[in-house]
């Protein structure tokens, strides 16, 4: 097969363009032919040189252009390039040709109207958290039952059909009030905040419920808008926030005392006690009939048990009781009184014997047989006894008055006794002075001693 090459004919060398000369070329027609520009974008890769010049890549869903904006330029915008803001800027096509790359010299950079409102709800949210709207403690409790809610939302969109659809379908049971607001246009923003002062004089409204179904930034900016957080923060009934979809995000939702991602999430929020609560009735009814049985089992028992008790502490069974310990203690006291009298007679029949054994007739019979002698003898030596007795006492009474006192002073002597009536044996006895007494046989003498 020939070589299609083989066609080309090489020609001279001073035709033949070198890589510099080309890009120069390419460079050239770029610049005349394109010119300058109107770009819209997002911005990435954001590069700060120390030398003032920015350099970022531009790009959207399909492609992407490397963007360079030079100090001078980048001194006279009013715009602060961040990463992911959208923008719109003017600039020419050129090629830096050391790499042979095309880029975009940028000389102007405005923002895009998706990126302004980007950065107006990031300024807003700072300064409203930076008051407090947001934080946590300011926010209310849901009900867990609430009989009547109020929904603000377009009566005509899908997401008030939802949210009642919900409700229906769980079977709760509670009163829904639809107040009606445009939830995106011109004015939207002041309806929905005029509503919700207008639903806290409503009579009976436990819960609110603030919301829209999805869509694009633009579409949910109602419910970033300053008026509608205020108005949100001083309602006395809790709120819901149920705005766009779940990646959505509004400051409606930061302020709310709860945030849901749709409507009908709301709806389920709300009906999620509900149900709970007759899940546990319905199992409270199947187990009824069976907890009815054990209770009245259990109840029967212990009326048994109590009656039982009760016939115990009745007056006739403690009387009947009583009898039966009265009974018991009888016997046991005659079994005592029959021992103990037994035990008696035993003594006594002991002692019966004892006293016979030890009765003194017999022996007062022969006391007197011996009296009886010895009353015979004795008069026998009664008489002999008489007589030397006397005899005995005659000379002991000659004996007697030998020895008596009265005869020694008979026969001239004399007894000395001092003051206190003692006889004085030794003339020791006595001091100089002593008062003295001298007894004789016709009287007494007092002496003073020397």
């Amino acid at each position: 097969m020939r070589n299609q090459n083989q066609d080309l004919l090489i020609p001279p060398a001073d035709e033949i363009a070198s890589v510099s000369e080309f890009t120069k070329k390419v460079k050239y027609l770029l610049e005349t032919e394109i010119g300058g520009a109107w770009i819209r974008g997002e911005v990435s890769n954001l590069r700060r040189q120390s030398s003032g010049h920015v350099y970022f890549s531009l790009k959207d869903e399909g492609s992407q252009v490397t963007s360079v904006m030079f100090r001078n330029d980048a001194y006279k915008q009013s715009v602060d390039l961040e990463d992911g803001m959208q923008v719109i800027v003017f600039g020419q096509v050129s090629v830096y040709e050391p790499r042979g790359n095309y880029q975009l010299i940028v000389r102007l950079v405005v923002m895009d109207g998706l990126g302004r409102l980007q950065q107006e709800f990031e300024k807003l949210k700072a300064r409203l958290q930076e008051e407090g709207l947001f934080d946590e403690e300011s926010k209310k409790k849901i009900p867990s039952f609430p009989r009547a809610v109020g929904i603000i939302t377009s009566p005509t969109g899908a997401a008030v059909q939802d949210f009642i659809r919900i409700l229906k379908r769980r079977e709760w049971v509670g009163h829904v009030i639809v107040l009606p607001v445009k939830v995106q246009g011109e004015g939207s923003a002041s309806e929905i905040a005029s509503m919700i002062d207008s639903a806290q004089k409503l009579s009976g409204l436990e819960l609110l419920v603030v919301g829209r179904g999805g869509g694009s930034l633009e579409d949910l900016w109602a419910f970033n808008e300053e008026t509608v957080v205020r108005a949100i923060h001083r309602s006395a009934i809790p709120i819901i926030s149920a705005v766009g979809h779940e990646i959505d995000f509004t400051l409606s939702d930061f302020v709310a005392d709860h945030r849901s991602e749709t409507p009908s999430a709301a709806a389920e929020i709300i009906s999620t006690d509900y149900l709970q609560l007759i899940d546990r009735f319905d199992s409270a009814a199947d187990n009824l009939s069976y907890w009815i049985q054990e209770g009245l089992s259990s109840r029967k028992e212990a009326l048994e048990a109590n009656r039982r008790h009760l016939e115990l502490l009745a007056p006739d069974s403690r009387i009947e009781q009583g009898q039966l310990r009265l009974d018991d203690l009888t016997n046991r006291m005659r079994g005592v009184l029959a021992s103990e009298l037994l035990k008696s007679q035993n003594q006594l029949k002991e002692m019966v014997h004892k006293v016979k054994s030890l009765d003194p007739k017999s022996k007062i019979e022969g006391y007197r047989i011996q009296i009886k002698g010895l009353s015979r003898r004795a008069d026998t030596q009664v008489d002999t006894g008489v007589l030397k007795s006397r005899s005995r006492y005659l000379q002991a009474e000659s004996l007697l008055r030998s020895l008596s006192p009265v005869s020694i002073l008979n026969r001239g002597f004399a007894i000395v006794r001092d003051d206190m009536g003692r006889a004085v044996v030794s003339k020791k006895s006595i001091q100089s002075g002593d008062k003295v007494i001298v007894q004789f046989k016709d009287g007494k003498v007092p002496l003073i001693g020397e």
